[in-house]
C-alpha cells in the first residue's frame, strides 16, 4: 500500500471511528504479511482493468495482482530499492505515447470510470520499479547466440506446428449513420451463449454470404489474421464470443469453434500481395454480375490487369503490404482466401461499390528478414527476464503469509 492510501486511512480511521467498521470499504480485504490491501483497493484496480478493456475474472484478476505487486515492492524495500521520481516519470512518458494519450486526457477518462489517478501511478509505480530490478539484476545472466535465432527462424520457416482456428463470424453492416443501431445488435450477439444462438443470428443479420450456413467457416491459419485478432482469437474458448470489432462500415463478431495445431509449411512471411478491383453498381446488382463474369474469366492476379484496362486508374488496386498494414476489413477477408482465390463481400461507396479482392500470394515483407532476427532476440531475450522474474515471485508467494478476509 502506498505512502498515500495509508495516511488517507489514517485520517478517515480518526475522524470517523464508528464508520469504520469491518465490513466498509476501508477495511483489510487481504493481508500479505505484514501489508494490507483494502476493500477499496480492490474496487479500484477492478474498475483500472475495466477501463484498460481487459478481458477476464476482473476481481479475481484486481485481487491476484495487488497481491503481486504487494510481494514485489516489499522484497525491493528488503533490498533498499526504488524507483526514482525520473524513473517513473520516463515510464509514464512511455505509458503515454504508446496509447497515443496525453496525461490530462488519461486521468479525465480514469475519473470517468470511477478510477482515482493515484490508483493508475500506484499501479504503473509498482510494475515499473519490478521490471527495472529484474532487467538489472538478470539481463547480464542472459545471452542470445546466433544459433538460439537461427533455430527459432528455422522453426518458423520450415515445417512445423501451425495454429489454426476454427470461427464463426458475424459481419454487421454499420454505414456511419447506422452505427449506434448495429452496435445495440452486436452486443446482443456478444451475450449469446450457445453456437446455435450465433448461427441463428448469423441468418438474420450477417451481411455475408457465410450467413446462409449460420457464419461457419472453415480451418484458417491464425497467422493469416492481423496481429490484433490473433490475440483477440487466443483469448477465447471454444463456444465463446468475441467482443464487437468496428471495422470500416461494420461491425466484426466471432465464436471460437474449435483450435488445433497442425504440421504444415510456413508461409513466406508477413506481408500479403492482393488485388482490389472497384466495381460499381452493386445497389442495383449490376456489380453482382460483373463479378461473377469477371471471376469466371480470370485465373491470377495479373488478368485483372486485362478487365480494368477500359476502366479509371483508380479502379484497380495492387498492393504488397505488411499484414498489420492492411485495412481490418480487407484482411479478415484475405484471411480466409488461398492465392488466386476471390472475395466479393466488401462494399464501398454506401455500398453501391463492390470491391472484387483477390489475394495473389503471401510473401516475405521487403528488409524483414533482419528485422526478423532482432525481433526474435529480444522475444528471446524477454521470455528468459520473464522467467526470472516469475521463478522469483513464486518463491516470494510460497514463503509469504496471505490472509484472505
Amino acid at each position: 500500500m502506498t505512502p498515500t492510501i495509508r495516511t488517507f486511512l489514517l485520517i478517515v480511521s480518526l475522524c470517523f471511528p464508528v464508520a469504520v467498521t469491518a465490513q466498509s470499504l476501508f477495511s483489510p480485504a487481504v493481508t500479505v504479511n505484514d501489508d494490507v490491501i483494502t476493500y477499496y483497493e480492490l474496487d479500484q484496480r477492478e474498475k483500472l482493468l475495466s477501463a484498460f478493456g481487459t478481458p477476464g475474472d476482473l476481481e479475481a484478476l484486481a485481487q491476484e495482482q495487488l497481491i503481486d505487486e504487494s510481494l514485489k515492492l516489499s522484497e525491493l524495500s528488503r533490498r533498499g530499492l526504488s524507483l526514482t521520481e525520473a524513473g517513473f516519470e520516463r515510464a509514464l512518458t512511455e505509458f503515454l505515447e504508446r496509447n497515443e494519450t496525453t496525461e490530462n486526457d488519461l486521468y479525465r477518462d480514469l475519473a470517468a470510470a470511477g478510477v482515482d489517478s493515484q490508483t493508475f501511478r500506484d499501479f504503473l509505480f509498482a510494475n515499473t520499479a519490478w521490471r527495472d530490478f529484474v532487467r538489472q539484476t538478470y539481463a547480464g545472466r542472459i545471452e542470445i547466440s546466433a544459433d538460439d535465432v537461427d533455430r527459432v527462424l528455422g522453426q518458423r520457416t520450415g515445417s512445423s506446428a501451425k495454429i489454426q482456428v476454427l470461427l464463426s463470424e458475424i459481419i454487421i453492416a454499420a454505414p456511419p449513420e447506422r452505427m449506434e443501431e448495429a452496435m445495440d445488435v452486436a452486443l446482443q450477439v456478444s451475450n449469446l451463449s450457445s453456437q446455435a444462438a450465433f448461427e441463428d443470428a448469423a441468418r438474420q443479420v450477417s451481411a455475408l454470404p457465410s450467413r446462409a450456413n449460420g457464419g461457419r467457416l472453415d480451418w484458417v491459419d491464425l497467422e493469416n489474421y492481423p496481429p490484433a485478432l490473433r490475440g483477440l482469437m487466443l483469448s477465447l474458448k471454444p463456444g465463446e464470443i468475441s467482443d464487437p470489432l468496428p471495422i470500416p462500415n461494420g461491425i466484426a463478431l466471432f465464436q471460437l469453434r474449435g483450435l488445433r495445431e497442425v504440421n504444415r509449411p510456413a508461409t513466406s512471411g508477413g506481408a500479403i500481395e492482393y488485388a482490389a478491383l472497384y466495381l460499381s453498381g452493386a445497389n442495383s446488382g449490376r456489380a453482382e454480375a460483373e463479378a461473377k463474369s469477371i471471376r469466371n474469366r480470370i485465373d491470377t492476379c495479373d488478368d485483372l490487369y486485362g478487365i480494368a484496362r477500359d476502366m479509371p486508374a483508380e479502379a484497380l488496386e495492387r498492393d504488397i503490404l505488411p499484414v498489420r498494414d492492411i485495412p481490418e476489413d480487407v484482411a479478415i477477408e484475405l484471411a480466409k482466401l488461398d492465392p488466386n482465390e476471390v472475395s466479393t463481400n466488401l462494399r464501398r461507396a454506401d455500398g453501391d461499390t463492390l470491391v472484387f479482392l483477390m489475394l495473389c500470394a503471401r510473401v516475405a515483407e521487403p528488409g524483414a528478414v533482419e528485422e526478423d532476427r532482432e525481433a526474435v532476440r529480444n522475444e528471446l531475450r524477454s521470455a528468459r527476464l520473464s522467467g526470472y522474474a516469475e521463478a522469483l515471485l513464486s518463491n516470494l508467494r510460497a514463503s509469504a503469509t496471505i490472509v484472505i478476509e
